[in-house]
């Protein structure tokens, strides 16, 4: 009988205080008061409407992401998180990540947030130089930031996240490589370390900032951060992710391995696996919150994977990792036949792309890892 993949949770909280020019994520402006109660009831609607058939099944993670959960008050989410226990398998070592925004947390909430469940936070830094947030949109300033990870690690939250950019508007190699430098001193264990990109529908797409590195110099600045973080003890183990032993992030994880989840909340996405017969169903529920708060009971939107989309939806996710993959992973979590993508492995690994890795694994290649989107592209139904 076929193993079903790992669960986890994912629930996302759409409003921000401010939007940022450069964010391409399903968040909008919060105007007027925060809709806290009702949307909390629609969560707990939605969450209901799709946990019978998951009964039994353990949840080994939950993500509470935005938009900003952190303009959700402690008591909130306790009550949330409360009652998903009620109505899933929340295995008793799972990771629960809160998203948090350094202009959004007031003073003691973090132990409040751990009070109420919350093992993990990834807090959104994104630069240490107050002009540079300033021009990203950001509601805080260096400061907080600082406090924000001092009151982390009063509240015992050690196993934090921080978001960090490089490639932004005027910066050069020594201006990032003091961004991480900045981001160290506060002894994070995780760093999300990714370049500013100009992302389609963005404020920054239809207006680029001006002096933004060219593609040689963002490239010099990752190899300088790349260098600093693993002589400071952090190891890479996905494109952008980098942790100290032990404290990679298993929600992301369980993405990375094409692992399951349910996506509750708006535009909130899900990736079902199920037997008899063994399909993938691709999940997503209304983005714009009003509409959610409207149909929040109704389910989401389901996609079947058609089978000739399965490489390509395996490559996008196992070729981020850097410690490689096993080929047998494949048919473990598509349900296809190994050979449905081992002759792409083979011209890959022909082309310089993937390597060998211990024994039955692969993994990219530096140059792989530099020309990364190739190597997915090789997996498209049409080539």
């Amino acid at each position: 009988m076929e193993v079903l993949p790992p669960l986890s949770l994912y629930i996302h909280f759409p409003w921000c205080v401010q939007k940022c020019p450069y964010c391409d994520f399903n968040s909008f402006t919060l105007h007027g008061a925060l809709p806290e109660r009702a949307y909390l009831e629609a969560l707990q609607r939605d969450l209901a409407r799709q946990a019978p058939p998951l009964e039994g099944r353990p949840v080994i993670s939950v993500f509470l992401g935005g938009g900003t959960p952190s303009l959700f008050p402690p008591r909130a989410l306790a009550e949330l998180l409360a009652f998903v226990r009620r109505h899933y398998a929340l295995a008793g070592d799972a990771e629960i990540t809160l998203e948090a925004n350094p202009g959004t947390i007031e003073r003691g909430r973090f132990a409040e947030y751990r009070d109420a469940g919350i093992t993990r936070v990834s807090l959104g830094a994104q630069s240490f130089d107050a002009q540079t947030l300033k021009r990203l949109g950001r509601i805080h300033g260096p400061d907080e930031i600082r406090i924000a990870a001092e009151e982390l690690h009063a509240a015992g939250l050690d196993n934090f996240n921080l978001d960090l950019m490089f490639a932004l508007p005027g910066q050069d190699v020594a201006g990032a490589l003091r961004d991480l430098d900045d981001a160290l001193a506060l002894a994070p264990a995780h760093l999300s370390h990714y370049q500013l990109t100009l992302e389609p529908g963005t404020v920054f797409a239809g207006l680029p900032p001006p002096q933004l590195p060219d593609e040689e110099l963002a490239w010099t600045m990752q190899d300088a951060c790349h260098e600093r973080l693993a002589a400071t003890g952090f190891e890479q183990y996905e494109v952008s992710a980098f942790a100290r032993a032990g404290r990679q992030c298993a929600h992301n994880l369980n993405y990375w391995r094409f692992g399951d989840y349910v996506g509750a909340g708006a535009g909130a996405h899900g990736k079902l696996t199920h037997r008899e017969p063994w399909r993938i169903v691709r999940t997503q529920q209304t983005r714009e919150p009003r509409r959610y708060l409207a149909q929040a009971g109704d389910g989401p939107a389901e996609e079947i994977l058609a089978p000739d989309a399965l490489p390509f939806e395996f490559a996008l996710n196992a070729l981020r990792l850097t410690q490689g993959f096993d080929p047998a992973l494949f048919p473990e979590r598509t349900g296809a036949t190994v050979d449905r993508v081992s002759p792409t492995f083979d011209r890959l690994q022909a082309r310089g792309l993937l390597e060998k890795f211990g024994p039955g694994r692969l993994r990219p290649t530096p140059l792989g890892a530099r020309f990364l989107n190739d190597a997915i592209a090789a997996f498209l139904p049409d080539r």
